[in-house]
């Protein structure tokens, strides 16, 4: 099964990308290029936990809503969210009313802001479990560093943080050029990680 697809602009893309219009946008600008921003790299494992069990297009759509609902993601912020606030976004229509998903991300807000004290930042702690030795592009939904970054999250205290989960959002991240050989923006993410210096 072809891992690519060639799009109606002629570019080849990972074929993923193919299976609703909105997808090239992320494909083209997000998904695989590298990361260090704290919030982004919040916001995205968040994402990722609220996506389990369902497709990234249904996440996608509401990312927006996402943000509005979370205060953009400030951890610090979330962190602060107590009952009355779990209640009004179990009522928001917006997003994925998931009590649990909800908890468990309002629960990681407050881990990370102790993750950020501890390790001087959210990017410097992911930023160790680049994936240095990439399986072949696409063919797998976990790895070993995917299973050492969930069980580290879990021993931190971190929910919904599972291995599928974390090699999730290592690929969007950039913390492995996922892309599919022949994908045009596989040289394009490539040139992105070796341009990037991880945060220390």
């Amino acid at each position: 099964m072809s891992r690519i697809v060639l799009s109606a602009d002629g570019h080849s893309r990972c074929a993923w990308s193919g299976s609703a219009p909105e997808f090239d946008a992320y494909h083209d600008a997000e998904w695989g290029f590298p990361v260090g921003d704290d919030r982004r790299l919040f916001e995205k494992i968040c994402l990722e936990s609220f996506q389990s069990g369902l497709s990234w297009r249904t996440i996608l759509a509401k990312r927006e809503n996402f943000r509005a609902a979370f205060d953009g993601f400030d951890f610090h912020r979330m962190a602060q969210f107590g009952p009355e606030r779990v209640q009004a976004l179990l009522q928001d229509a917006g997003i994925i009313r998931h009590r649990g998903k909800i908890e468990a991300v309002i629960n990681n807000a407050a881990r990370a802001v102790e993750m950020q004290a501890a390790e001087g930042s959210l990017a410097a702690f992911f930023w160790r479990y680049e994936i240095k030795v990439p399986p072949v592009p696409q063919t797998v939904s976990t790895c070993a560093d995917s299973v050492a970054l969930s069980k580290e999250l879990k021993r931190r205290g971190w929910k919904f943080v599972g291995p599928t989960t974390c090699f999730a959002f290592m690929q969007a991240m950039g913390l492995v050029n996922d892309h599919a050989e022949g994908c045009y923006c596989r040289p394009l993410a490539t040139q992105a990680r070796q341009a990037f210096t991880p945060p220390t």
